[in-house]
């Protein structure tokens, strides 16, 4: 990946790994674009027993167009920043992400 925005912590063989700041309780879910050097992710999942991540999971699996198995959480359980790996066929995840990224600096 050439110029990895500043959310990818890496990219190596078929796992893209990046960096997020959750936002659990949010009326809607879906991604806000950069935020520092993470990705912002609004879920509508409370905080509790594990449903905000298993949102985030979810989220992202859904906007990368990969299976939610293929979404890990590597760290942050109980914290808003997060980073998890992304299982996928590599140059696939590199332009999904950056048209998410386009997408939401348009908006």
């Amino acid at each position: 990946m050439t110029d990895p925005p500043a959310c990818v912590v890496s990219s190596e063989g078929d796992v893209l790994r990046i960096r997020i700041k959750a936002v659990a309780g949010s009326r809607q879910s879906g991604i806000a674009g950069l935020l520092g050097d993470r990705l912002k992710v609004r879920v509508s999942a409370p905080p509790e027993a594990g449903r905000a991540n298993d949102a985030v999971r979810q989220l992202l699996a859904s906007s990368f167009g990969v299976a939610g198995r293929d979404v890990l959480l590597v760290s942050g359980a109980a914290s808003r920043d997060k980073v998890l790996d992304i299982r996928g066929e590599p140059t696939a995840l590199a332009v999904r992400l950056k048209t998410i990224l386009a997408d939401e600096h348009r908006s």
